[in-house]
This record gives structure tokens, C-alpha cells and sequence, in this order.
């Protein structure tokens, strides 16, 4: 579409929507994510079945989840860079076909640790996959398409959410756990193959040197300080250890500061944090995404140890969160171009902390039709949320630093998300410790989703740094600005 005409859209107070060649970009970029989030919510799921399998306490089983997460965070901040050089589709391609045999070696896993491996050979085609598509889309589409082709990009994504839960109930409980991985192998072909027949390369002319200090003491970092973080309080590893690693991480942590002062094009970019758009999004949503990224985790173990219910019925209630997200894609644009990004992200956010918050009041004399009524809207609530984050953060992102912005973008993201996790945990296996329980009781649940629904409130004030005009371009409520 033409500037002339998205003009004339937005000043008739219709926003224009994606086009064709974006929308197919954006469902194929989505095969990834299907994928991704298959697996993770598949692997919530079955964590209680695949701790009896292995022999361990559940509740440590969440080192399944974040040693996948932690792969992600360190190996992210060189996704922009390995696109740049070698080009976005050759990169993505390569990322899907690495997850997919991390899948395949996850499946044939003897023992946790095993397990734990495969999951960091998962995280590194992942760590490759979601950022170097979304890369993809940010290159070829338009600003004022973006949010119209980030709800294509995630609609088909969230059939993994919502047939993640049901699915490796029903796994778990009438096969074996292992094909919950095995799974992921017939979408990782089909996303290799739609991604060389239908996707052009996309590389820029010239990509500065790759900073290998930098992702040295990135990874380093990243790795120790969400280490420490998940084994803190807990009876895991020695103390003595666990504040070494915290030690080490902060160290770490302080020369890549100062590496990234003196480096011209570091490998995480802290200068767009300069940014008023991308600098709040990263923090508003890196602390929503703290609170949420514990929820697939509790719930499940709430459902199967709380209420003791199968692995089968856990799924069959889950996937409504996932199916509340999926309602709302079409409607986000619409809502957004109406509301404003800066209101959404303020009352949007604290509903949909509350609604998490709420979740500490489950029971198992609730009638089923009343979780599925806070869990559903929770989803609908979530996923407005996380449309608003990840479409401002690009808002005022020259072309040039798409590539910095992408990955510094996805590494804090997922930092989040494992934090949540780390944090769920820990305020779960204090509640039981402070309790002297042997095991979480229905109290011990009821702080952990406390914790973590205070942890995502905090977001919502944070939109009160953005500007009260900010994003109006995105949400179609101003003409597009003329190019230079």
C-alpha cells in the first residue's frame, strides 16, 4: 500500500492491514513459534510423570524449563548478528532444524541430566529461531502493518498453548511422555521446507565484526546470575556454591558494562535503552513477563499435586488461558487504534495481574466453569498485553538497528520468562518449607501465585514514562510519517 493511501486510511480512522506478502511471511514465522510453544507448555504438562520417570522431586523438574530458557538468554544476543552475516533465512532455517533434533534427542533421554543437555541444544535453535523471525517480519513489513502482522505472527503460534495442555495430558497419562517431543519433529520439516519456497533472504550489505568478548561475558553472566537465582533458597546445590555462582555472574556482569561502553558495536546494544519506546517496553514487559512466565509452570502442578487430579484433566483446563490469548488476536489492533498504547499497558496491565493474582484462590470444590471463566479472560487480558509490548518496542527502531534491537529485545524476554519460572519455584518450595510441608500443600500455591501476580503488577505503572502520543502511528490513530 502506498503512503499516499495509508495516509488517507488513517485520517478516515481506518487502520490499514497487512498485506498478503506479510501475512504469509508472518504464518510461516509462526510455524517456529508453534513449535516452540508446543513444546514448552506440552513439557508443563508432563513434568510431575517425568519426574516419577527420572526418580525426582517435581517441583526441581522446573530445571527442564529453564535450562531451556537460560540456552535461550545466552545464545540470543548473537541471533542478530549470525542473521547480518549469513542471512535471516539461511539462520532461521538452521535454528528450526537444530530445535527439531534437540527434540528428537530430548525424546531418548535416560536421565535428567540428559535431559538437561538436549534442552540446551533446544534452546540454541530456539535462541536462533524466534528472534531471526521476527527479524524477518521487522524487515519486510511496514510500521503501520506491524501490529496488524504481529497478531498473524502469534495467532497461529497460540495453537500451541491451547493444544499444548490437552495434548500432553493425554499423552502422558494413555502413551509415554517421550512423544511429547517426538511431536515437534513433522512441524520443524514443514517449517524448514514453507521457509525455502515461499521466504526471500533478507542480510544487510555490511555487519560490523562479531563481538566475541562481549557474548563471552554476556553468556557468562546471564548463565551464573540465572543459576544462582534458580537454586537460591533451595536445597539443590551448596549454599557456598550457589553464591559463588551469584558472584561470578555480577562480576561478569560489571566488565561486559564496560566492555559495552568501550566497544563500538557491542553484542548487546545497551544504547537503545536511550530509546523512550524500546527502553519501556523492555522494562515494563521484562517485569509482566516475570509474573507470567511462572504461570505455566504453577498451574499445572497446582491441578496434578494440589487438586490430584491426572495429567489428562491438568491439560483440559490449562489450554483455557492459551485459548483466551487466541480469542483476542483479532481484536488487538482494533482495541489498540481505540484505546491507546499508553492506557492499555497501564489498565490492561494491572487487570491482568489481578486476574493472575486470582489464581491463588483455586480450589477443588471451584466449579470448573469458574476457573475456566478467570483463566479465559486472564488470556484475553495477557494477550493485548503482550501485543502492545512487542509492537512499541520497534516503534521508533531505525531500520539499521533492527537487528541490535531484535536481540537485545528476546534476550531480556526470555530472561524474564526464566526468572518467573526461578521465581515461582522458590516461592513455592519456601511456602512448603516455612509450612513444613513434605510437599506443596493448597496454601503453598495460593503464595507462589501471589508472588508472582504482585511481581507482574509492577508493570503497569511503568507505561506512565511512555509519552501520552506514543505509538499512535502503530495503532493507525496518525497519519504515517513522510519518508526522508
Amino acid at each position: 500500500m502506498t503512503e499516499p493511501k495509508l495516509r488517507a486510511a488513517a485520517l478516515r480512522g481506518s487502520a490499514p492491514t497487512a498485506s498478503s506478502r506479510s501475512r504469509l511471511t508472518a504464518l510461516i514465522v509462526a510455524c517456529a513459534l508453534l513449535m516452540q510453544n508446543l513444546d514448552s507448555t506440552v513439557l508443563a504438562t508432563a513434568l510431575p510423570a517425568m519426574a516419577r520417570g527420572f526418580g525426582e522431586d517435581p517441583v526441581r523438574m522446573n530445571v527442564a524449563l529453564t535450562s531451556y530458557l537460560l540456552s535461550l538468554a545466552v545464545f540470543i544476543p548473537a541471533s542478530g548478528w549470525m542473521a547480518d552475516r549469513f542471512g535471516a533465512r539461511r539462520i532461521f532455517r538452521a535454528a528450526i532444524l537444530v530445535f527439531t533434533l534437540g527434540s528428537v534427542l530430548c525424546g531418548r533421554a535416560p536421565n535428567l541430566a540428559f535431559l538437561v543437555g538436549a534442552r540446551i541444544l533446544q534452546g540454541l535453535g530456539g535462541a536462533m529461531m524466534v528472534p531471526v523471525g521476527r527479524l524477518l517480519l521487522l524487515r519486510t513489513v511496514e510500521k503501520s502493518e506491524l501490529v496488524a502482522a504481529m497478531a498473524w505472527l502469534t495467532m497461529p503460534a497460540l495453537i500451541g498453548p491451547i493444544a499444548g495442555p490437552p495434548l500432553g495430558g493425554f499423552i502422558v497419562t494413555y502413551w509415554d511422555w517421550r512423544w511429547i517431543f517426538y511431536i515437534n519433529v513433522p512441524v520443524g520439516l514443514a517449517g524448514i521446507l514453507l521457509v525455502s519456497w515461499f521466504i526471500a533472504e533478507v542480510r544487510e550489505p555490511a555487519p560490523d565484526p562479531f563481538d566475541g568478548a562481549g557474548l563471552a561475558l554476556s553468556g557468562i553472566s546471564l548463565s551464573c546470575l540465572m543459576f544462582a537465582l534458580e537454586f537460591f533458597g533451595r536445597s539443590v546445590m551448596p549454599p557456598a556454591l550457589t553464591a559463588t555462582l551469584l558472584a561470578v555472574g555480577l562480576v561478569a556482569g560489571a566488565l561486559y558494562l564496560r566492555h559495552a561502553r568501550r566497544h563500538p558495536k557491542p553484542i548487546l546494544d545497551l544504547t537503545l535503552f536511550r530509546i523512550p519506546t524500546f527502553g519501556v517496553s523492555v522494562l515494563a514487559g521484562s517485569l509482566f513477563r516475570l509474573g507470567i512466565g511462572a504461570l505455566p509452570f504453577l498451574l499445572p502442578l497446582l491441578i496434578q499435586i494440589g487438586f490430584e487430579e491426572t495429567a489428562a484433566q491438568s491439560g483440559m483446563i490449562t489450554f483455557a488461558s492459551a485459548a483466551g490469548a487466541l480469542v483476542m488476536k483479532p481484536a488487538t489492533q482494533g482495541l489498540l487504534r481505540w484505546i491507546g498504547f499508553r492506557p492499555t499497558l497501564l489498565w490492561n496491565g494491572a487487570l491482568s495481574a489481578a486476574l493472575l493474582s486470582a489464581c491463588a484462590a483455586f480450589r477443588p470444590d471451584w466449579p470448573l466453569w469458574a476457573i475456566y471463566a478467570v483463566l479465559l479472560l486472564g488470556g484475553l487480558v495477557r494477550s493485548l498485553q503482550f501485543t502492545a509490548y512487542n509492537s512499541i518496542a520497534f516503534a521508533e527502531i531505525p531500520r539499521e538497528r533492527m537487528s541490535a534491537a531484535s536481540s537485545l529485545y528476546s534476550t531480556f524476554q526470555q530472561l524474564s520468562l526464566t526468572l518467573g519460572i526461578a521465581v515461582g519455584a522458590t516461592a513455592l518450595e519456601f511456602a512448603s518449607w516455612l509450612g513444613g510441608h513434605a510437599r506443596p500443600t493448597l496454601g503453598d500455591f495460593s503464595f507462589a501465585f501471589l508472588v508472582v501476580g504482585v511481581a507482574s503488577g509492577l508493570a503497569a505503572p511503568c507505561a506512565l514514562l511512555l509519552a501520552p502520543e506514543a505509538g499512535e502511528e502503530l495503532a493507525g490513530r496518525a497519519a504515517p510519517k513522510a519518508a526522508e
